[in-house]
């Protein structure tokens, strides 16, 4: 009976009636704390918004984590900040009906983000979460030449049940960061670092070079390219077996083969900045310290011609004497005077500097970090530089031959085969000249010149070399012979 006296009710407009009774009833109340609130002392009033906040947070299910734009005393922009709104551009701009824009790389590409005061919805194995955009304004003012502004500053609110508080607030939030800072790395503007004395300054690093364009074998060109792919993957198997997230490259061979192409190509590849190290412009070691703390993450440290950088060469130095000639210096003040000046100047890094900063405990600030050293001449470097585990891969780059040849020809030309091809590789094998000496050939001089007419070229100077190695081999060889004709003489007599 009482069933259907209710169900009678809610048809004849009671559960209307109802609802426009609570509605009235909110009204009220939203009216009379408006009022009250004009009149009740500022103590008062605190008081009653932080227990009705506490009371509706108890009834609410959802929490909310807020993220600032800028943090800490000095008002760093916070890196989770950027980071989520690299990881929300792409919902923004699914989403979200108000948008900003920004540049990035050199002006090249666009960066979509929700405008203030957006909301957009994401999804976690399965679990729904809002991020809303929002503004404040900071307590501090900001005084400008026409007046003075209160600064604003933007923050995000992360909206979830609480029944995901573990998932959120662990894989989630990790994920989230990850993500968001990938995004942002693939979209900065890479850049080429070098040191004036213990800090680094820097350009924009634009090298079009690519292991597509590296004259070299294309099975050893393959084989570099797995072998970094591999090393940037891989930083769980680092962790893993105890050592620092780093690899080294010691790529050597006669000048003009390449090395420093190659470098711009690896920085290519992997999207990576380089940081080349002066050391003769270092003062001392722990100088050198503090230009490795202060290189970032996903980055190529370079050093070139390093058998010419300081005394780092040969094997390791035999000991000094520990006394000097007194008597010298009371004769020859003057150099002594300019030795001691000359020593001031002069860098006092260290072969043993030079190697902790290589795999020392200094070595693992930072992660993700290629060193290449490049030499023209390895037997002269210390063993202890170069040994596998400080550079743990030696590339040999040669002189030019077929394989490299077509490769060349194929940038320069725009060819994969010439009738010259064959009388070519037969002369590159049997003449040594550098990839540097073989392109200069290849590049066209005028807007007339064809691609045979750079084949001559090319075959007319490998002849030209061929004849001068055959007669430099001839008077090696009639030297040799006066040598061994004139010790045959003295052994006579």
């Amino acid at each position: 009976m009482r069933i259907d006296t209710l169900t009678m009710m809610m048809n004849s407009g009671g559960a209307g009636n109802m609802f426009a009774q609570l509605g009235s009833v909110i009204a009220g109340v939203m009216f009379s704390w408006a009022i009250l609130k004009r009149f009740l002392p500022h103590d008062l009033r605190a008081y009653i918004d932080r227990y009705s906040q506490r009371f509706f947070r108890y009834l609410s299910p959802y929490i909310q984590i807020s993220f600032n734009e800028y943090t800490g005393e000095r008002l760093m922009r916070s890196e989770a900040y950027s980071a989520i709104e690299n990881y929300l551009s792409s919902r923004s701009a699914t989403q979200a009906k108000r948008l900003k824009a920004d540049l990035v790389k050199n002006n090249q590409s666009l960066v979509i983000s929700m405008d203030d005061h957006e909301e957009v919805s994401d999804e976690y194995n399965g679990v729904k979460l809002w991020w809303a955009s929002s503004k404040r304004g900071s307590k501090t003012q900001t005084v400008s030449f026409h007046a003075s502004v209160v600064a604003e500053s933007g923050y995000y609110t992360l909206t979830f049940h609480k029944t995901q508080r573990d998932l959120i607030l662990g894989p989630y939030l990790s994920h989230v960061l990850k993500q968001g800072k990938e995004i942002r790395f693939q979209n900065r503007q890479r850049k080429l670092y070098t040191n004036n004395g213990w800090y680094w300054t820097h350009v924009v690093f634009e090298h079009p070079a690519t292991f597509n364009t590296l004259a070299m074998d294309p099975g050893d060109k393959q084989d570099i390219i797995d072998d970094l792919i591999t090393f940037s993957k891989n930083e769980e198997f680092y962790a893993r077996i105890g050592r620092a997230w780093k690899r080294g490259y010691l790529l050597f061979g006669p000048p003009g083969t390449g090395k420093s192409t190659m470098i711009a190509a690896m920085a290519n590849l992997l999207n990576y900045d380089i940081y080349d190290l002066e050391l003769t412009a270092v003062k001392d070691n722990t100088s050198l310290r503090r230009l490795l703390i202060e290189t970032s993450s996903k980055s190529i440290i370079v050093i070139e011609d390093i058998d010419c950088s300081l005394d780092l060469t040969g094997q390791r130095k035999k000991k000094e004497k520990v006394e000097e000639d007194k008597e010298g210096e009371v004769r020859q003040p003057g150099k002594r005077a300019a030795k001691d000046e000359e020593g001031k100047n002069a860098s006092r890094v260290t072969l043993s500097g030079l190697l902790n900063f290589i795999d020392g405990l200094w070595s693992s600030c930072g992660g993700e970090r290629l060193l290449v050293f490049t030499t023209n001449h390895i037997e002269k470097l210390d063993p202890a530089l170069i040994r596998k585990g400080r550079m743990d891969k030696h590339v040999e780059l040669s002189y030019c031959r077929s394989k490299a040849f077509k490769v060349l020809a194929k940038n320069y030309l725009g060819i994969d085969d010439h009738h010259l091809f064959d009388h070519i590789w037969k002369l590159l094998n049997e003449v040594d000249l550098t990839p540097a000496d073989v392109a200069e050939h290849l590049m066209p001089k005028s807007a007339s010149k064809n691609a045979e007419v750079c084949l001559e070229s090319l075959i007319a100077a490998l002849e030209k070399a061929k004849k001068e190695g055959e007669s430099r081999a001839k008077e090696a060889e009639l030297k040799g012979e006066e040598s061994i004709a004139e010790v045959n003489v003295e052994t006579k007599e």
